[in-house]
């Protein structure tokens, strides 16, 4: 235990907590000063005069951006986009990684289905012919459009079928001597176990589905359809003047595009934060043992 309490092992400790440190705080630094000026006034943010704290703190950024119908609807968009799309993508990922972790004896062709996956990684058609297989299926302007082209994503499946593969086979060989098949073995006993796994592809998949704007762009034929994050690429203030009611005109007139567009920005990413800590500490555990083995 002496090496632990040595002065070369407190320096390098010393070290590395320093520039982790100063990397959480570099990382952190734009994220606060989006939101202090998303809670500055007008004239301050288009001074340029905000920093880490607001200045003459306001809240009629998220006043006027929480009463526009077109961010609540895309808001609304990019929830049931992520509660149906990433609620399909870990079913699939899980019922596609179970037999895959299997070995030949057990699944016939298992080779030949994992590489199959595997190719998909390595080539694919291009933007042209994914494209015009969504319009040729008839899902075009739908939600179905954002959800099923990224429903099986193949890295999730590797991530998933190296954490089963750890599993203890004496767990699952016990559970179909008690009369359990492989659909039953599979929910009850190797599902839970893999909790760690499974929370971390649901973090990918949560961030994929919520930050992905290019797909809604070229999908939905309409604006009103937009998931949030190509809502926030592509709308800016357009309102019309003319047909703001008086105390709408007043309030208007107290923010800038600046300051609406980083309250846009902090709404957007605040779900993330929201949901991040709750998945962390299963993050870690989830990469390294779910990770490719030889």
């Amino acid at each position: 235990m002496a090496h632990h309490t040595s002065w070369p092992r407190k320096c390098f400790v010393f070290f590395n907590s320093t520039v982790l440190i100063v990397i959480s705080v570099l990382c952190l630094f734009p994220l606060v000063h989006v939101l202090a000026i998303s809670f500055s006034s007008s004239s301050a943010a288009s001074a340029g005069l905000v920093k880490l704290w607001p200045v003459n703190f306001t809240v009629k950024s998220y006043t006027y951006m929480l009463k526009d119908p077109a961010f609540l609807k895309s808001f609304a968009v990019s929830v049931n986009r992520v509660l149906w799309g990433g609620s399909l993508s870990i079913l699939l990922s899980v019922i596609t990684a179970y037999p895959l972790s299997k070995n030949s004896a057990a699944l016939s062709g298992r080779t030949f289905y994992a590489w199959f996956f595997v190719f998909t990684i390595l080539f694919n058609g291009g933007l042209i012919p994914w494209y015009m297989t969504i319009k040729n299926v008839g899902i075009m302007g739908t939600m179905w459009a954002l959800i099923l082209p990224g429903a099986v994503t193949v890295f999730n499946i590797i991530l998933l079928l190296n954490f089963f593969r750890g599993l203890p086979k004496e767990l699952e060989e016990s559970a179909f001597m008690d009369g359990a098949g492989y659909w039953s073995a599979m929910w009850r006993l190797v599902v839970p176990l893999s909790l760690p796994s499974i929370a971390t592809i649901s973090l990918f998949t949560l961030v994929f589905h919520w930050n992905s704007w290019f797909d809604g762009l070229i999908l939905m034929n309409s604006p009103d359809k937009y998931p949030l994050s190509t809502y926030l690429q592509t709308v800016l203030i357009t309102t019309q003047l003319a047909e703001l009611r008086t105390e709408e005109l007043r309030l208007f007139m107290e923010i800038s595009d600046r300051t609406t567009k980083a309250a846009q920005i902090f709404l957007g990413t605040l779900p993330i934060l929201l949901v991040y800590p709750f998945l962390q500490r299963y993050f870690t555990k989830g990469i390294v043992l779910g990770s490719v083995k030889e």
